[in-house]
């Protein structure tokens, strides 16, 4: 059996072979301009897919930073104005010690009361503090509303909630966003003269230390200085969780870091492209490819003619 040899049958592998190393050359010059290994996922399907995991991976870790970068900015923001609420403080305590002071005549007192009365508006400024987008840091889920305000009786009250927000900052683990004002500007009690006791807000025990050393009542400023002292404690309590709740953002901002780190690291070692490797790859193709084109061209001018001949 004779087998019949066309010139169409050697253009047709002569056009493939030139095709595929074109092909070759292409891919590996796009390769070496992208600097990765894989450019589209049909090079290489498994690892293409593992890259997408990761870089999914790598995207949820991103999240988590940006959502510990908004807890560590709000817990600046309270830190700061829970600091300045404590500085006054103790400013309205040696003003209240001083007031107690026999030597003091009435109407000294009540210029130490207009002093007072100033820096329980500082604090209240401080108590209604907000974040660069306008948000209330002490109004627990309440951020859009002022958290101490008056009410009907004009008695400065706490607006907000006790609800404590929380944002993922990991994988299981949680944190809170803020902290409640009935928390940071706590209450004090009091005996309500029945054999009972009440509650009475922060900002309106400040109020009657003012009101007692404005009229000289002795009994009610010592019960003032004393409320400072528990009123200061929990400013100072609050302050120290704020500064726990900082170092945990330290903490888990490391270990986010490392995580993503390490994703990193694995999908460099998946995708990014070996450049000796490929410059070697791109040469050979070039070789070759050269030579496609010579035997190519050669073929191109013979006829079946030329070939029996």
């Amino acid at each position: 059996m004779v087998m019949k040899v066309s010139t169409s049958m050697f253009f047709d592998k002569a056009s493939t072979q030139l095709g595929n190393v074109q092909g070759s050359l292409a891919k590996t010059q796009e390769q070496l301009s992208t600097g990765k290994l894989i450019t589209k996922p049909s090079d290489l399907p498994d690892k293409a897919s593992l890259v997408t995991r990761l870089e999914s991976e790598i995207a949820r870790q991103n999240t988590y930073q940006g959502n510990i970068k908004s807890v560590e900015t709000r817990l600046l923001g309270e830190e700061t104005a829970l600091k300045n609420t404590s500085d006054v403080m103790f400013r309205m305590k040696e003003l209240a010690v001083q007031a107690a002071n026999d030597t003091l005549s009435p109407a000294d007192r009540k210029t130490v009361a207009l002093e007072l009365n100033e820096l329980r508006n500082q604090i209240l400024s401080l108590a209604n503090s907000q974040d660069s987008n306008g948000n209330y840091f002490f109004a627990g889920s309440r951020v859009s509303q002022m958290p101490f305000g008056p009410d009907a009786k004009g008695v400065i009250v706490y607006k907000g909630d006790q609800t404590r927000m929380v944002v993922g900052v990991g994988d299981n683990r949680r944190m809170n966003l803020n902290i409640p004002g009935s928390d940071a500007f706590g209450s004090v009690v009091r005996d309500d003269g029945k054999g009972g006791k009440v509650g009475v807000g922060f900002f309106q025990a400040l109020g009657d230390l003012i009101d007692s050393v404005k009229g000289s009542n002795r009994i009610g400023i010592q019960q003032g200085i004393s409320e400072i002292d528990h009123l200061q404690q929990s400013i100072s309590d609050t302050e120290a969780q704020v500064g726990t709740d900082l170092n945990v953002v330290d903490s888990q901002n490391n270990v986010l870091d490392e995580i993503t780190l390490r994703l990193k690291t694995t999908m460099s070692d998946i995708q990014d492209l070996d450049y000796t490797e490929a410059i070697t790859r791109m040469n050979k193709d070039q070789m070759a490819l050269e030579a496609a084109q010579s035997s190519f061209a050669k073929i191109a001018k013979l006829s079946l003619f030329n070939y029996i001949n």
